[in-house]
């Protein structure tokens, strides 16, 4: 049977990319974005490449969105088998006085983590009991470096703490679903060129999006709980 996947935040990017590869692999891909025009234009481009794409708009932070996602899945197609929380925001910018964590505004950290941790949580808690339905998932949460605890630096404060949140939020739900053939990892893309990566990036997206697909496509013997980068561990 085909198997069916959500990615967040994909109308461009590495969700957008992600989109393609897994659908490149006879996968059902449901691409959501907060902007339903933009989603559909993002859609109609992999469309036309062949590609069995289908778009949902989605705000993560709305908890009736995902209700209605959720809804559109189970009439729509009665499982699904891939998460992957790729919606993202960065709102305290290098060279910005809010960069460092004595002027970082409360306001800027709750933003920050209401898209980043609260939505991959409410999907999470939302989805995976799709999974349970049919014995098989895989979580892919979209973290980077700049959480690991073991090399906390200075700067981007609130998009630190938020990926640090996130992947304590894998290891929960990893260890809630051990023996599930429910798989949840974390991954780092590295420094990829997008619109937040910006044009100085040293990876392509296509580079960025590897170990992605390499999570949500895992084998029933795959990892769990983890934190990955070009498809090996990496510290916390």
């Amino acid at each position: 049977m085909q198997k069916v996947a959500i990615v967040t935040g994909a109308n461009r990017g590495l969700g957008f990319e992600t989109c393609r590869q897994l659908a490149k692999r006879d996968i059902q891909v449901i691409l959501t974005s907060r902007d339903e025009a933009q989603g559909k234009a993002a859609v109609e481009k992999l469309q036309a490449e062949g590609l069995e794409v289908v778009s949902h708009p989605l705000d993560v932070t709305s908890a009736e969105s995902i209700e209605h996602l959720t809804q559109f899945i189970r009439n729509q197609f009665g499982r699904l088998d891939i998460l992957v929380n790729n919606a993202g925001i960065a709102r305290d910018p290098l060279g910005d006085p809010e960069s460092s964590i004595f002027n970082t505004k409360v306001s800027t950290i709750h933003e920050t983590m209401e898209t980043n941790l609260h939505g991959p949580l409410l999907l999470c808690q939302a989805l995976i009991p799709l999974m349970k339905e049919h014995q098989y998932g895989r979580v892919v949460n979209v973290s980077s470096g700049a959480g690991q605890l073991s090399d906390m630096n200075t700067g981007f404060p609130a998009y630190r703490m938020s990926k640090t949140a996130l992947n304590a939020l894998t290891r929960i739900f990893a260890n809630e679903l051990e023996g599930t053939n429910i798989l949840v990892n974390s991954v780092c893309p590295g420094w990829v060129r997008t619109d937040m990566g910006g044009p100085n990036a040293t990876r392509s997206v296509e580079q960025g999006v590897e170990t992605i697909v390499w999570l949500a496509t895992l084998p029933d013997d795959g990892p769990t709980s983890g934190f990955f980068r070009d498809r090996q561990p990496i510290d916390w």
